[in-house]
């Protein structure tokens, strides 16, 4: 799908087509806003945090990191396979985060010849750099907006995640269903 930017907002030509639905745009719009805030707000929060020091993870390995999190604790092959790379390219990748102290691998209780990764706190102290201002934004939307209309807003989350989001299949989702 064709992208265009419109007052430093990338849009798809899907929203164009539908200019004369002004609500579609501006949701987009909002949409977009808030997502590139919680980006930059993690951004902000990495270079005050290591201005003194270099971050011992690289973008691709922070990439890696969220997704093994997401994932809960799967194996080098669960984690090859859901980002869709080679195992021996996730064995090096993980083997990198091991060295560096931020996942440990832990053998299987049921299958001695299996690992799965595990986040350590190292892991978490960074990650809690971005989850704790998306804890601060949903105390925010608590007390700025009515019981009713929080419920609203996580049931339409809810139904872009599981629905609308067909491409990103979360282990935990898949148990729920």
């Amino acid at each position: 799908m064709p992208f265009f930017r419109e007052n430093g907002i990338l849009m798809s030509n899907q929203v164009q087509r539908g200019r004369g639905e002004a609500g579609k745009k501006m949701l987009h719009q909002a949409f977009v806003k808030v997502y590139t805030k919680f980006k930059l707000h993690f951004y902000q929060e990495i270079f005050r945090r290591f201005q003194d020091r270099e971050a011992s993870l690289t973008t691709m390995e922070t990439f890696c990191m969220e997704s093994i999190q997401a994932l809960g604790s799967p194996t080098v092959n669960e984690f090859a396979s859901f980002m869709r790379i080679s195992p021996p390219n996730a064995a090096y990748k993980v083997n990198s985060l091991v060295k560096k102290g931020y996942i440990r691998k832990v053998q299987s209780p049921d299958d001695r010849r299996e690992y799965h990764l595990e986040l350590t706190q190292k892991y978490i102290d960074y990650y809690n750099i971005s989850s704790d201002y998306l804890v601060t934004v949903m105390e925010r939307v608590a007390a700025r907006f009515s019981p009713e209309d929080c419920a609203r807003l996580e049931r339409m989350l809810v139904i872009v995640s599981r629905e609308l989001m067909p491409e990103v299949r979360l282990p935990k989702e898949a148990a729920e269903e």
